[in-house]
């Protein structure tokens, strides 16, 4: 398949856009100006700059706890996340929510949430929405390998399926759940496997890979339009850092439960590097223009954490607003 540049270079503008905000909240975290657990994106980038680049504005996407990335590719603002994530009224939940609470309606981010697999029925009600109303959006359910032990996902798997709803359903498996490793919780490793009782195109594919997860989206998304009925996808990827906060490897201790030498081997199979080097052997751009793109998300995420720590808190007055009584 044939790439136009434009595109070539919105991916990896995304996919460094999401590093370079992910990667500066570690030292926010550890001083303590961050206070909220945040559970970074580092290393999956590939699935949500995939993913949501086969996407219309318009479209639904729902996330889970680590949805920094969704957000982001989504074409969400940055600064309203990391406002959010310091507990800022500016904040896109308005300082309530935290790192794991992030929605803009505007750009499609319907909303994330940190129970298991709580808003993939969420997902498959937006499915459904624009099933009945025939608008043509598609709906994304991104969750991970830990959410494919939980009912709801295959009840979500029949009804979607029975209705020929326009959802893609996209597990990110980084082969951990939490801490447990995805050979001592699971029989069939194969996770995309579940879907196929429910007569649901299944597919797996390298979720380290942009292009390949742009093209998966592409042609989920499509049918999804057409009529065809849901996907899901299974993309195998790995998370950099730990399952929360920034390391488990602070001053080069390697106190993860994973494997040293599992964690290297997937650091060799950086997503942004490894596109990086397409980029460049394939005489796409030059390494000057990826070193500009670098420089610009620097810039916008310092601008980020300008803008929330300038922001004022919620006013302990509106407490009680917004909850239901």
């Amino acid at each position: 398949m044939e790439y136009g540049l434009k595109l070539l270079e919105g991916l990896y503008r995304t996919m460094v856009r999401i590093r370079q905000a992910e990667e500066s909240l570690v030292d926010p975290i550890l001083n303590g100006e961050v206070v909220c657990p945040c559970h970074l994106y580092s290393g999956q980038e590939a699935v949500a700059t995939g993913i949501c680049a086969a996407l219309n504005r318009d479209d639904y996407i729902f996330g889970n706890h680590r949805s920094h990335g969704h957000f982001l590719a989504k074409g969400c603002d940055m600064r309203e996340m990391m406002a959010e994530i310091y507990g800022c009224a500016t904040g896109c939940s308005g300082g309530r929510g935290g790192s794991m609470h992030l929605i803009d309606p505007r750009g499609g981010m319907m909303g994330s949430a940190p129970i298991v697999a709580g808003t993939i029925s969420l997902a498959t009600g937006a499915a459904l929405a624009a099933s009945l109303s025939q608008n043509g959006r598609v709906a994304v359910s991104f969750f991970g390998d830990g959410a494919a032990a939980e009912g709801v996902l295959y009840e979500c798997f029949n009804f979607a399926s029975l209705k020929k709803l326009p959802i893609v359903f996209v597990c990110e498996n980084n082969f951990y759940s939490t801490h447990m490793p995805i050979c001592e919780c699971r029989v069939e490793s194969n996770i995309y496997k579940i879907a196929e009782p429910f007569c649901i195109t299944s597919r797996q594919i390298d979720g380290n890979d942009v292009l390949a997860v742009y093209e998966a989206g592409k042609s989920a998304a499509e049918q999804c339009r057409r009529g065809g009925g849901p996907v899901f996808i299974e993309c195998l990827t790995y998370r950099f850092r730990g399952h929360v906060g920034p390391d488990d490897n602070i001053q080069g201790n390697h106190t993860d439960i994973r494997p040293k030498q599992e964690m290297d081997s997937w650091l060799q199979r950086d997503p942004i590097r490894s596109f990086e080097e397409y980029l460049v052997r394939g005489g796409f751009v030059e390494k000057q223009e990826l070193d500009d793109i670098r420089r610009r998300a620097e810039a916008e995420v310092a601008e980020a954490h300008r803008f929330a720590r300038n922001s004022a808190r919620p006013r302990k007055e509106d407490l009680k607003c917004y909850v239901f009584k």
